[in-house]
Order: structure tokens, then sequence, then C-alpha cells
């Protein structure tokens, strides 16, 4: 496998607010492929039709790939006693996006708790991804969950109960290499266990230090990236690897520095293709 044929892309709004600032940050890596979050300071589902049909020509005029969207749906900012009504609009929305942009997946995670116990958040769950998915299978999309916020977001054993439950093509995983530092699990070991099911790939990585978690370029923190990238090339994983650094941007301490989001969301892109440069290479030479 050469280099090339393993997409690499990045949350764009880690490098700037505009569509225009996005694009230009992948030029400057020389990359063809993009997820998106939001567009302007606004989530994608709140930009008006006419306003999405403009970013979605842009987009496809570049020739760039939209490999993910990123919903708000059950993230840290969405617990499961928060209106349904909303999410299901959100998806709705989302699905004409991917239309539109010929993108397969959209992110989703698994509802905070609100004070719920166990047994009744786990059922309110899987009642909500389960209708979500059910909406994902008509629309010919892919939701992908990230082992983030939510039920499911930090143990392999409810991933795979929560797939096995819904049963379709139409949820699969999202694996993000530095979550576990953030969330306290050691994230290749829950790679190990559900990487035959992840379908999309987020990089970032960290270290937890005495002041809390401080993110790193990929491959100086904790996250053993590197070995989690080798795990998924072992395992078959030929989708992208899309770098959501949070050096300049973390969007759920609603911390941005534009002064630096460019450099350093290039700095982080360098650096993962030198990683991956490297594990083909050993693959190659081994």
């Amino acid at each position: 496998m050469h280099a090339d044929e393993l997409p690499l892309a990045g949350i764009g709004d880690e490098a700037g607010q505009s569509l225009a600032d996005q694009l230009e940050t992948l030029r400057l890596l020389g990359w063809r492929h993009l997820e998106l979050r939001t567009v302007d300071g606004l989530a994608l589902a709140d930009l008006d039709r006419a306003r999405a049909r403009e970013i979605a020509a842009t987009v496809l005029d570049a020739g760039i790939t939209v490999v993910c969207l990123d919903s708000r749906i059950g993230s840290w900012s969405d617990p499961i006693d928060g209106p349904f009504a909303i999410d299901l609009a959100e998806l709705d929305t989302l699905a004409e996006w991917c239309a539109r942009l010929g993108t397969r997946y959209v992110r989703v995670m698994s509802y905070p708790d609100a004070g719920l116990t166990e047994p009744e958040w786990r059922h309110r769950v899987f009642d909500r991804i389960g209708r979500l998915t059910e909406r994902a299978e008509r629309a010919g999309i892919v939701l992908v969950h990230e082992n983030c916020s939510g039920w499911a977001g930090s143990s392999a054993d409810r991933m795979v109960r929560l797939l096995d439950a819904i049963d379709s093509p139409s949820l699969r995983l999202l694996f993000d290499t530095g979550n576990g530092v953030a969330h306290g699990y050691v994230a290749y070991d829950l790679l190990a266990e559900v990487v035959d099911r992840v379908e999309h790939v987020h990089v970032k990585d960290a270290v937890s230090t005495v002041e809390g978690v401080r993110y790193t370029l990929p491959g100086d923190g904790q996250s053993a990236v590197a070995d989690c990238v080798s795990l998924l090339l072992t395992a078959g994983y030929r989708g992208a690897l899309s770098i959501e650094p949070h050096l300049a941007v973390v969007p759920h301490t609603g911390s941005r520095d534009e002064r630096y989001a460019r450099e350093l969301f290039v700095a982080a892109g360098e650096r993962l293709r030198r990683l991956v440069d490297r594990e083909l290479l050993d693959r190659v030479t081994w």
C-alpha cells in the first residue's frame, strides 16, 4: 500500500473558522480531504439552505472530498433528557448535506446521562440511537459513534453491545486516538477490541498532567498514536485519518486562539504524515 492511498484529512474548523481558511490550510498540507463541523462559527445544521448549497459548491469546485460531517447529536452538549426532535432535525439536515457533498459518514455520540440510573440511561440511548440509525439507513448514510461522550463513549463492551443491539450497517464506530487520555482509559486497548467495527478515525494526542489534559502533536503524548495506526492498518483499515489536534481550538472548553490555529493544524498534519509514512515504510522493509 502506498502512502497516497490512505486519505489524510482534518476537522477544518480547528484551522480556521471560515471555509476559505479551512481550504487554504488543506492546500498548505497538500491534502484533498476535509472533515466539516462548523463554518463561520456555526454548526452545519444551523446554516440555512442557501449557505449550505454555496459551501458545497465551493468545496466540490475545489476538488475536495468531505470524509465526514460532525453532528452535535449525543455529544457533551446534548444530554439524554434533551429534546430528541432537535436531534432528528439535525440528522435530516446533515443527510441533505451528505447528498450534496457525496459524504457517507455523520459523527454521533451516545448522550451524557443527565443523572439517570444506568438501566434507564441505557434504555433511552438504545431507543434514540436505534431511531436515528433507521433514519440514516433510509437516507443511505452511516452514523459513526465516537469514543467520547455518552453511554458507550469509553467502553469497548458497551460499544459492541450498542452496535449489536441496533444491528444495522448504518451504525459503525469512529475511533479517536486521543480521547483515552482525556476520559481515563487506554485508547489502544479499546481499539484492539473494536478495530473491526471502525470506519472512521480521528487523530489527536495528549498527556495527563496535574493541571489536567494537555494536547500535543501526534506522537508526542501518551496516546500511542503510531501503535494505533499500525493496529488499524494490520486490521485492514483503509479509511481516512482525520486530525482533530485540539492545539489551538478545544470546542468543549470554548478555547480558541486564531493566532496559531493554522500553524498548529499544519504542524499536526505534517507530523501525522510522517508517522504514517514511517509505518508504511516499516511494513515494506520488514
